[in-house]
């Protein structure tokens, strides 16, 4: 099955990479997400489920338009805490519940220019023979120290049929939505469709959905693995007031 399309992000506000990422999924009952939603979001299910997904990564070559990426500021990791939406016009898209990230610069641009919730944190992730392992602990603002430290092995790739519908609902996403000075507003990522990958959980030990006000996932997670793709993210815009 092919996922949906991507769209053509003809102005970028930045360029990345998201590498190494491993998409970790729960069910969640709707009504547990509809309540952490602002007005004008709707959950968005499968198999009548609500998905909440923790997705740890290497962003890698990050930059503004016309502008080198720098070293230290341009490569860190980040891991988030999201579910999935859509708005009045049937819009698809991702909520953010938290995003941490290693560098505070890049903390403090996203919370100021997108107002998403990130947190600065001590982060690592080291990629070995088909494994990656990675770190996080949680440092500003708010409840210290949760975490998520995370190994996984990675497998072969998918199959057609392993790429299926459910595969493309979790990961084939981009928009995201936010609320800025009181008006949700929305901005598009443009990338290739993941190379999905197999990939075996070694070692789970994680707070940070607790942490954004969820019980504790029940159950084994659903899980998917990709080395990356380069991203395009345009610029935030307000929705049409209904």
């Amino acid at each position: 099955m092919k996922a949906p399309p991507p769209p053509k992000v003809a102005r970028p506000a930045m360029y990345h990479r998201w590498s190494w990422i491993t998409f970790i999924h729960w069910r969640y009952p709707p009504s547990m997400l509809q309540p952490m939603l602002p007005p004008g979001l709707t959950v968005e299910t499968f198999d009548g489920s609500a998905w909440v997904g923790l997705t740890p990564f290497l962003m890698q070559g990050v930059r503004g338009p016309a502008l080198p990426a720098v070293p230290w500021l341009s490569s860190f990791p980040e891991t988030n805490v999201r579910t999935y939406v859509k708005d009045r016009r049937g819009r698809h898209g991702i909520w953010f519940l938290s995003l941490d990230a290693a560098r505070l610069p890049a903390v403090l641009a996203a919370r100021a220019g997108y107002r998403l919730p990130y947190y600065w944190s001590n982060m690592a992730v080291r990629v070995g023979d088909n494994e990656v392992a990675y770190r996080c602990v949680r440092r500003w603002p708010g409840r210290r120290r949760l975490r998520c430290d995370a190994d996984v092995r990675l497998g072969a790739p998918l199959s057609e049929a392993e790429r299926d519908e459910l595969a493309h609902f979790l990961t084939a996403r981009y928009r995201l939505f936010t609320v800025i000075a009181g008006r949700l507003a929305t901005a598009e990522a443009e990338h290739p469709v993941w190379p999905l990958r197999r990939v075996e959980l070694l070692r789970l030990d994680q707070d940070l959905l607790t942490g954004a006000g969820l019980p504790t996932p029940a159950g084994d997670p659903l899980l998917h693995a990709s080395a990356g793709v380069p991203v395009r993210v345009g610029m935030w815009h307000p929705l049409e007031r209904p």
